[in-house]
């Protein structure tokens, strides 16, 4: 019998130790060391079976490639083909993450329905009565679908050879086990070394596959991070558990861009595409209320009109004053309200911040930055901005208000949907749209022109 050994192993970069210690030493991050029993051979053997699986490269001049082989093939939904740029590529692996409930099964299962050609469902986790009432729920019973609950890998492997499907659901990978590694089901050795298998057997099949993946209590991917490195895509279904909207975003795709943003709506049939984004962001909109305004933001290649809420409460000497931001970037937050008591003279120094993107949205681009400060100064002075406007630009160090991309369309969005005044910077180009457009170029113009009054 071969001996086993312990060892401590990363899980971030999957490093192996002798022994414990707070910080791992290749890739720096702080208690991620776990303990793993490993067998002598473990990593040969799973390296030589992944070798045997490849067939041998042969070099091409760059010109005799074929692009058009990895053409995505629809899914059949169509924020999903949003953000995968048009379907799933074969051959391809997808990781798809997100918290438990918040629908990652009701969608795979809508996808599996609709996929043309057999389709394998491996369900590691839930019983095939359940996947069956479920599908029965959400009426994706086809005849081309196939339910296969199990865990062991090579018995996955063997009914895909059975069934030869066109795409392939693996739900979860933290479940799946390899019974030649010596590790325990979730352990770094397992999830990789599974992981590793499974896209050999996509890319020498020629199927699609999808990983589900499970995800930590700071929102990221479970197990090791080579995990997001070995598949070719990288998916995040996120939203409140409580709140039927559903947010999915690709944080890495090697067929496509990964700035676009898929909405589904949770309904009793299942996951619904929401087509229409901004009127639904906007349909609880209060209007009159200080420190709300809309901005509009791209998301990819649509147009979101999202509101935008700040709150501040003043506090005594003695209190510190906090800053709070839901769905926009803390740092930001902190250098805007640098810039308001440096450039604008407004300090907010002795009132708590609290300012959050309505809908679940999570804004990165600096286009919402001047939309922010004006909320700001709304709710401090307890003003509201007017109620059929919109401010777009980027804000810089020096107080000067920037030009940021899409402007046109931006515009035209939030005239559809019957806002009049828009306020934007100064250099940004002429457009024809159905908004009366003020230009400031300066932070203390853009306030100017909502109607407060500034010491800059």
């Amino acid at each position: 019998m071969a001996k086993l050994r312990l060892i401590h192993r990363c899980t971030e970069c999957g490093a192996s130790f002798p022994k414990w210690s707070g910080q791992c030493s290749v890739c720096t991050a702080w208690n991620s060391l776990v303990e793993e029993v490993e067998g002598p051979e473990e990593s040969r053997v799973t390296l030589a079976a992944g070798l045997a699986l490849v067939p041998p490269g042969l070099a091409t001049p760059i010109g005799d490639v074929n692009p058009n082989e990895s053409d995505p093939v629809p899914t059949g939904i169509d924020e999903l083909d949003r953000v995968l740029g048009g379907g799933l590529v074969p051959g391809s692996v997808t990781l798809l993450g997100g918290e438990p409930g918040i629908g990652k099964s009701t969608l795979l299962l809508q996808l599996l329905a609709g996929a043309k050609g057999p389709s394998l469902y491996v369900t590691a986790e839930e019983s095939a009565q359940q996947v069956r009432l479920r599908a029965d729920r959400l009426g994706a019973i086809s005849p081309h679908l196939w339910l296969l609950p199990e865990m062991s890998l090579p018995n996955i492997i063997a009914a895909i050879d059975k069934i030869s499907p066109s795409l392939v659901v693996i739900d979860s990978i933290q479940t799946v086990v390899d019974p030649e590694l010596g590790s325990s089901p979730g352990s770094v050795v397992q999830v990789r070394g599974c992981a590793h298998r499974l896209v050999q057997e996509a890319k020498r099949r020629n199927i699609s596959v999808v990983l589900v993946g499970h995800v930590t209590k700071d929102g990221g991917l479970a197990g090791p991070r080579v995990l997001e490195h070995v598949v070719d895509t990288v998916l995040s279904f996120e939203g409140e558990r409580h709140n039927a909207l559903r947010l999915m975003r690709a944080a890495k795709h090697r067929f496509g861009p990964t700035n676009e943003l898929g909405l589904f709506e949770m309904t009793e049939a299942g996951l619904i595409g929401v087509p229409d984004a901004s009127q639904l962001f906007l349909t609880d909109r209060r209007t009159g209320v200080p420190g709300s305004v809309v901005v509009p933001t791209i998301e990819g290649q649509r147009p979101l009109l999202v509101e935008l809420q700040a709150l501040t409460n003043q506090v005594s000497a003695s209190v510190p004053a906090r800053r709070s931001a839901q769905g926009l970037d803390q740092g930001r937050l902190s250098m805007l309200l640098a810039v308001l008591e440096r450039r604008a003279r407004i300090s907010l120094s002795a009132h708590e911040v609290y300012a959050s993107v309505v809908g679940g949205v999570k804004l990165t681009e600096p286009g919402a930055d001047l939309g922010m400060c004006l909320a700001l100064v709304s709710a401090v002075s307890n003003i509201p901005l007017p109620a059929d406007l919109v401010v777009i630009g980027e804000v810089g160090l020096a107080g000067e208000v920037r030009q940021v991309g899409h402007l046109a369309r931006r515009l035209n969005e939030a005239s559809r949907l019957g806002f009049t005044q828009a306020i934007v910077p100064a250099s940004a180009p002429d457009i024809q749209s159905g908004c009366t457009i003020r230009r400031a170029s300066t932070l203390n113009e853009a306030l100017a022109l909502a109607g407060f009054t500034t010491n800059g």
